[in-house]
């Protein structure tokens, strides 16, 4: 991706906010600023807009970015001139990152747009399921701006307009948040058309994940030790029982990457909450996840940017269906391998592809941070296009349902919270869990799990997530060494920086520890 195409995007997301919403600017006169956005303009009650705001989570930049990039399973390669992009993807990897940062500053402008636009529709709602949807929205942009930035500022649509956004810490937020995942819980349908709209399951995989982090959210020191309590774990325990009361399941044999495929709105039976597209209408697009690893003489062609890192690749066993697949209607048609690519890359017809120069296309686990050729790096395709009858590909309205959240994470949360001392009613272990979840994927049954092995296991299971960053600082692992970059960063870093412009417009924002 070149610097040109990340300003235009950010130039096209003003004007549509401007021209939708009328929030323009919307980061300083919600969050900096005493002055609020026009009355009226962001249309109160519609929840519609709620859900708009987040499809943002589709992006390959900001909120995705920030969480998978300083991690060790993404990376962003500089290729040439490509991909420099002012340093914005190895300043993520490589924890140097500042207040100004341009994705730190875009992620929190999203996200607090959207924590906005939600508490509008609470605020004027009188039907409770749209209530209940908007307190789910709510809580899950505020989970990411607590997760990303430990605090939450917040603005009470009835407050005069002359009022500085009060700020909530780490601890007040979490809080905040389970009270919302409590009401929508109550509130929602137990199913619904499709997972583009919240139901009771959804409340209790997010109320699952807030208090399985609760520990780290309430710590009184930024980066850990954490200590987490029974009555939390337990929490974690009862909420991932009821996930699996709602009839859930894990997807059989052979089939893991059926959750991220064309067809799984119809196929997927563990997938609970994300955003729902057909080939008809695609408001939440799932192609910049094959789009940002694609080489340009592939089959769809693409942008040749992110990669894996050798080290985590090398985590699977080769059995493992996770490492990747010949997958039916894909691989036979344009050659493209479902899950990790590595080696000779092929296309339409089983033809051996070439890079630019000539050269055979060859990914190599080899890959240099800031330089690199076009074919070093492994690449990654979880969700992957469908090929049209003559072997190409028109991705622009792809069906892929996007996914947030997923079963088989919720599991592995169980079974985490019951590693950190919470109890099972039903009887489960974290060991008859984990290995429930290895064995239809081909990789072989642990003989006990500790967890060092919980946390391999959630990144062999949820790579490319949008969770990495997060599970890796509750493991107290997010600053250690990783390719590319060799020392352990210091432990501030599990925070990014509140953006400059909003500590300087609001008072009551403090910046984080090490900016």
């Amino acid at each position: 991706m070149k610097t040109k195409n990340i300003i235009s995007k950010a130039a096209i997301c003003g004007l549509v906010c401007l021209a939708a919403a009328g929030c323009a600017k919307l980061d300083e006169k919600l969050y900096g600023s005493k002055s609020l956005v026009p009355d009226g303009a962001a249309g109160s009650t519609d929840l519609g807009g709620v859900y708009s705001q987040l499809y943002g989570q589709t992006d390959q930049a900001n909120t995705y970015a920030l969480q998978e990039h300083p991690t060790d399973e993404m990376m962003g390669p500089t290729r040439g001139t490509d991909w420099g992009d002012f340093g914005t993807w190895r300043k993520l990897h490589t924890h140097t990152w500042t207040p100004t940062h341009n994705q730190v500053n875009d992620t929190w402008d999203q996200l607090n747009i959207g924590v906005f636009r939600a508490t509008q529709v609470v605020d004027k709602a009188t039907d409770p399921n749209i209530k209940g949807q908007a307190s789910f929205l709510r809580a899950y942009f505020m989970f990411q701006v607590v997760d990303l930035y430990g605090q939450q500022p917040f603005r009470d649509p009835n407050a005069p307009t002359s009022d500085i956004p009060k700020v909530m810490n780490r601890a007040e937020a979490t809080a905040f948040i389970i009270k919302d995942l409590e009401f929508a819980e109550a509130n929602l349908p137990a199913t619904s058309a499709n997972i583009g709209v919240a139901n009771k399951a959804a409340a209790q995989a997010l109320l699952a994940k807030v208090y399985l982090n609760k520990a780290v959210y309430t710590s009184s020191t930024v980066g850990g030790p954490f200590t987490f309590a029974k009555a939390d774990m337990d929490k974690v325990i009862e909420y991932a029982n009821k996930v699996t009361a709602a009839g859930y399941t894990l997807e059989p044999a052979g089939k893991y990457f059926q959750d991220f495929a064309w067809d799984n709105t119809e196929q997927s039976h563990g997938n609970i909450f994300g955003f729902n597209n057909t080939t008809t209408s695609a408001p939440a697009s799932a192609k910049n996840r094959w789009r940002m690893g694609l080489h340009y003489n592939q089959t769809p062609d693409g942008w040749n940017g992110f990669t894996t890192l050798a080290d985590f690749y090398n985590s699977f066993e080769a059995t493992d269906e996770r490492r990747g697949v010949a997958y039916p209607g894909l691989t036979d048609k344009i050659g493209l391998r479902a899950g990790f690519a590595v080696g000779q890359q092929f296309g339409p017809g089983g033809k051996a592809l070439t890079q630019r120069s000539g050269k055979p296309l060859v990914f190599t686990p080899e890959v240099n941070l800031n330089f690199s050729t076009e074919a070093q790096g492994i690449r990654v395709f979880k969700y992957f296009p469908q090929p049209s009858a003559n072997n190409t590909v028109n991705d622009d309205n792809s069906a892929n349902d996007y996914v947030i959240l997923r079963y088989a994470d919720v599991l592995l949360e169980k079974a985490e919270a019951i590693l950190r001392g919470g109890t099972d009613p039903n009887g489960q272990t974290a060991l008859t869990i984990v290995n429930a979840i290895r064995t239809p994927r081909g990789a072989t049954p642990l003989a006990n799990v500790d967890l060092t092995a919980m946390l391999a296991e959630r990144g062999r299971e949820l790579y490319w997530e949008g969770w990495r960053r997060n599970d890796l600082i509750r493991f107290e692992k997010f600053n250690d060494p990783v390719d590319q970059r060799p020392n352990a960063t210091d432990k501030t870093r599990t925070l990014y920086p509140i953006p400059q412009r909003a500590v300087d417009t609001n008072p009551n924002l403090k910046q984080n520890p090490g900016y």
